[in-house]
C-alpha cells in the first residue's frame, strides 16, 4: 500500500498546451525522463497506447492515460519483476505557462533514502523537461 506522496514540480515558461503536447509524446522520454527511458522509446507490438523503454529498472512496459484536454499524463509502469507502478502526471495551466506535477509514491518496502533518491530523480528528469521546451 503506497504510504506517502511526496509532489515534485516545475514551472515552464511555454504555453501549458505546448508542454502536454511534448511531454505526451512518448518518443520524447528518452530525451527528458532519464528516470525512466534511456534510449528510445518503442511501441509495444500488440498493445496500442503501450511503450517499451529501457530504463535504470530494466526493460519496462508503459502505458499512458489517453490524449486528453485536461493536461492528464498518468503513465502505468510495468517493472521487470511485474509491478504495477502508477504514475500521476499533470500539466497545468499558468498564466501564459505551465507547471508541471509529479506525484511520486512511495511504494511498499522503499527505504527513506530510496524515496528521497526517487523524488530527487523525478526533481532532475523535470528540469531537464523545462530546460528542453524553454531552449526550443
Amino acid at each position: 500500500m503506497t504510504t506517502q506522496t511526496r509532489l515534485v514540480s516545475t514551472v515552464i515558461d511555454r504555453p501549458w498546451r505546448d508542454v502536454y503536447a511534448y511531454a505526451a509524446d512518448p518518443r520524447h522520454l528518452a530525451d527528458w525522463a532519464a528516470g525512466l527511458a534511456r534510449a528510445q522509446v518503442e511501441p509495444a507490438p500488440d498493445r496500442p497506447g503501450t511503450w517499451i523503454a529501457s530504463s535504470p529498472m530494466g526493460r519496462v512496459e508503459v502505458t499512458f492515460a489517453p490524449e486528453n484536454e485536461f493536461g492528464v499524463l498518468d503513465h502505468l509502469v510495468l517493472l521487470p519483476d511485474g509491478t504495477e507502478v502508477p504514475n500521476p502526471l499533470r500539466v497545468v495551466p499558468l498564466d501564459d505557462g505551465a507547471e508541471v506535477v509529479f506525484h511520486v509514491r512511495r511504494r511498499d518496502g522503499m527505504s527513506d533514502d530510496e524515496f528521497a533518491a526517487d523524488a530527487e530523480a523525478v526533481a532532475t528528469d523535470l528540469e531537464t523537461l523545462r530546460r528542453i521546451l524553454e531552449d526550443a
